[in-house]
């Protein structure tokens, strides 16, 4: 099964990011728009494993969380990957907190101790709103993108870390939940 360990978003958030969508959708740009529900912060994405690694991975991320207390984000921002005339994935920015980040680091050291490589890029938290797929309208998101690039679409405590199982169907992904862990220091 196809997995990721990530942070869910409150409504009020999804919300906020909803209404960006569909400012943004106004340039007719060629975008295909991430459902509202599915925009989450990977933490780790761990891909295909199998069901027999599950509980070893809940054990040792369950572990990490109870070592860290609730993190404070601000979603602020928005941009592209790469930057630049050849964009290929739309985001809103996640406030590069230092907590945050120290818990990437300690998931993602957690699981290459289960086997799973670590990551080589360094950890970029964002919340992928959409993906290119040409340039069609692309200049006209870009100015638009322009004058809500320091925007805030929200902040949250995160108390929460969930395992996800990503279900590849021709309407879209589908996720669902495997484990929660609680931030409980």
């Amino acid at each position: 099964m196809r997995c990721f360990i990530a942070i869910e978003l409150p409504e009020e958030v999804k919300t906020h990011l909803a209404g960006l969508q569909q400012s943004l959708k106004k340039s007719r740009a060629d975008v295909r728009w991430v459902n509202i529900n599915n925009i989450h912060l990977t933490l780790k994405f761990l891909g295909d494993i199998e069901e027999k690694s599950v509980n070893s991975i809940i054990r040792a991320v369950r572990g990490t969380c109870k070592n860290h207390k609730s993190i404070n984000i601000d979603i602020r921002g928005i941009g592209t990957f790469p930057a630049g005339r050849s964009p290929r994935v739309l985001w809103a920015g996640v406030s590069n907190n230092g907590e945050l980040l120290h818990l990437q680091k300690e998931i993602d050291k957690e699981m290459a101790s289960l086997g799973f490589a670590p990551e080589k890029r360094g950890f970029s938290p964002h919340l992928t709103l959409g993906r290119f797929r040409s340039s069609r309208g692309r200049d006209e998101l870009m100015a638009t993108i322009d004058m809500i690039t320091h925007d805030s679409f929200g902040q949250f405590d995160v108390r929460s870390v969930y395992l996800i199982k990503s279900d590849l169907k021709p309407s879209g992904a589908v996720y669902s939940r495997i484990a929660e862990f609680h931030l409980d220091a």
